[in-house]
């Protein structure tokens, strides 16, 4: 329900940076253990403790309660947290405030409270009634996350940029580079063809791969046809949704249900958590939550009421079971192939980056195995970083990386596409002052010095702040949300 309203907040302060003050702990770690009389707090922050509830109500802010949280996820959480936490502390520390007629003014100026260009009392309660939520909680929101761009502009405001510094961010992007490139789908082309034994060997040498997880289970939708005879949604409709849950809760199952309600015979549903059956099609009508809500059921949580797309369901857990795939299946065989001919592409080009990292592949050796290849030498000339013309932007990006007169291997993320690439000239360029575009460079290279100075103020919150977190109650947490 607070989703649109934590959008809004985060349209109005895209400057807010959480992410920045959380970094740190991934790299210098998080301090020790808490033990003894602490198992309902999660983390110390020099003498202020902080209690799994609070971190629990963190959570459930900024997650689907539908959709299921892994432990990365949890973990990352928690560095946001932490994160939350020090920053009120800076705020406190500098005394960052916001007086009622500020906070006034700045909620009166958003276009989503305003109507005919004024500031209507009725679009902002609107807002409150759509959201769920109290004019108390709404403006707390809006003069915290004001007192935390005040912090951020006081560390990063006031920077000055050279003409050096401007012309560095311009020849980033502008430079021109001349390159000869070796596309390697040639070369993989005798390498890709296998035998049906290869196949099958490759096959029997990673069975669990091909094994899959499937559940079956009940669905029946609740329309208001089916419960209260008409088409409309009213009271008595959902009068009856509130009995079944209770009864749900109570632990009658979907058969007890549909007697009491005269409900139509429940469709049984087989699938893998990518919702497809086993011959690998979609499975109709199969929304994300209704995936997510089944691969929670088990044998002791085996019935949910659940509400999609202003739908609503009983969704029973029958069996789960693995299914292990046949090479004889077209699809399997497939897939097989597929991997296949990925491992075979990583394994060569891998043996070609370890020369390169290695100072073992000069030019002499790029012009030698295009010729023992039998490939032909491209010659591209790129105009900056964002010409796409001939190479996707991804690879582009990655050639800009590279100094000149180096051979370098680049692929995309798939390795679909993969090419040696020589960087024969890099030729540099400046900006003028008077030029249309200065500013947005100038932009640029203050935005760098200005993440220069976060990654400082970083290191000076880490010298300045004790962490300890209690692992045992974040695996609690973990647990209980998995």
């Amino acid at each position: 329900m607070l989703a649109p309203l934590r959008k809004f907040s985060q349209s109005i302060y895209a400057k807010i940076l959480l992410g920045i003050i959380v970094i740190p702990f991934v790299f210098w770690g998080m301090g020790s253990t808490l033990t003894g009389g602490n198992k309902n707090i999660i983390v110390k922050i020099d003498n202020d403790k902080y209690s799994i509830q609070e971190f629990t109500s963190f959570v459930q802010r900024y997650v689907d309660p539908n959709q299921p949280v892994n432990q990365n996820q949890i973990e990352n959480l928690l560095l946001n947290f932490i994160g939350d936490k020090l920053i009120e502390k800076e705020i406190e520390f500098f005394e960052i405030k916001l007086s009622d007629k500020s906070l006034s003014n700045l909620i009166k100026k958003q276009k989503e409270f305003q109507r005919n260009n004024k500031f209507s009392r009725t679009e902002y309660e609107k807002f409150l009634l759509k959201n769920g939520t109290s004019a108390v909680f709404f403006e707390k929101n809006i003069l915290r996350q004001e007192q935390k761009n005040q912090l951020l502009s006081f560390i990063g405001s006031g920077i000055y940029t050279s003409n050096f510094l401007v012309n560095n961010s311009f020849n980033k992007i502008n430079q021109k580079r001349s390159l000869q490139l070796i596309n390697l789908k040639e070369a993989f082309s005798d390498k890709l063809s296998f035998s049906d034994d290869r196949i099958k060997e490759y096959f029997i040498e990673n069975t669990n791969k091909y094994s899959e997880n499937y559940i079956t289970f009940n669905m029946i939708e609740l329309t208001p046809k089916s419960l209260v005879g008409i088409e409309e949604f009213n009271n008595q409709y959902f009068k009856k949704l509130d009995e079944i849950d209770e009864m749900i809760v109570g632990g009658e199952n979907a058969s007890t249900i549909i007697n009491k309600f005269n409900l139509r015979k429940p469709i049984l549903v087989m699938m893998n958590k990518d919702g497809k059956d086993i011959n690998f099609n979609k499975v109709e009508n199969i929304t994300d939550t209704i995936l997510n809500t089944v691969f929670k059921l088990d044998e002791i949580e085996n019935i949910s009421l659940l509400e999609t797309d202003n739908k609503y369901f009983i969704i029973e857990f029958v069996k789960k079971e693995i299914i292990q795939q046949k090479l004889e299946d077209k699809e399997v065989k497939k897939l097989v192939l597929s991997d296949l001919k990925k491992q075979t592409k990583r394994k060569f080009i891998s043996e070609i980056i370890s020369k390169i990292n290695q100072n073992n592949f000069s030019k002499l050796d790029f012009d030698k195995f295009a010729k023992n290849q039998s490939l032909n030498i491209e010659k591209i000339n790129l105009i900056s970083i964002n010409d796409n013309k001939i190479l996707k932007n991804e690879i582009v990006e990655q050639v800009y990386s590279f100094a000149e007169k180096k051979v370098v291997l680049i692929h995309d993320t798939t390795f679909s596409e993969n090419y040696l690439v020589y960087i024969n000239d890099i030729r540099n360029d400046n900006i003028d002052k008077n030029s249309a575009d200065y500013e947005k460079y100038n932009k640029l290279s203050k935005n760098k010095i200005r993440n220069e100075l976060y990654n400082t103020y970083d290191n000076y919150i880490k010298s300045k702040y004790k962490i300890d977190i209690n692992y045992k109650v974040l695996k609690s947490v973990q647990n209980y949300f998995n």
